[in-house]
């Protein structure tokens, strides 16, 4: 078994980590076991405080406390994103339940779509009006963008 954790580069940890935390019903990561601050942890390790300067508080990693999902580390760097994602996350609300009616799983997905955008998160395009495939009439999905533009989508 390989173990593995989701590394996502940002120019803002702390805010990304408390965005995706409340997302994915996640939680922060503590320091480890004598350091009062991820900070504090990094420095125990070397790295220099002008470098801590980018990432706040040293918030940068959540976990899945049922211990399912991977965890998830935002790396801080100088750059902002600057194109499409080449890797995105899917949330399913209506836990991809195809006997769902199309009203049930549209008034579910807009809910949590509601939800995100009060954590951060902008509405980018919704199925079916933004785009010009066509898919499932049955299918119902909203893409998003996280505070810092990473798209992601919930269906």
């Amino acid at each position: 078994m390989v173990t593995w954790q989701l590394t996502i580069d940002c120019t803002n940890p702390t805010r990304l980590a408390h965005f995706w935390a409340a997302a994915l019903g996640y939680e922060i990561q503590p320091p480890p076991e004598g350091f009062a601050t991820m900070n504090d942890y990094y420095r125990s390790l070397g790295v220099a405080d002008d470098e801590l300067d980018q990432v706040g508080d040293g918030t940068d990693r959540i976990f899945d406390p049922a211990g399912e999902g991977p965890k998830i580390w935002f790396q801080a760097v100088p750059d902002t994103k600057s194109g499409k994602n080449r890797l995105h996350l899917d949330l399913y609300p209506t836990n991809r339940d195809r006997d769902l009616p199309l009203a049930e799983r549209t008034r579910i997905v807009d809910a949590r779509v509601a939800e995100l955008e009060a954590l951060g998160a902008t509405v980018w395009r919704r199925w079916p009006e933004d785009f010009e495939e066509k898919l499932d009439e049955q299918f119902y999905f909203v893409t998003m963008r996280d505070p810092e533009g990473n798209e992601f989508c919930v269906a």
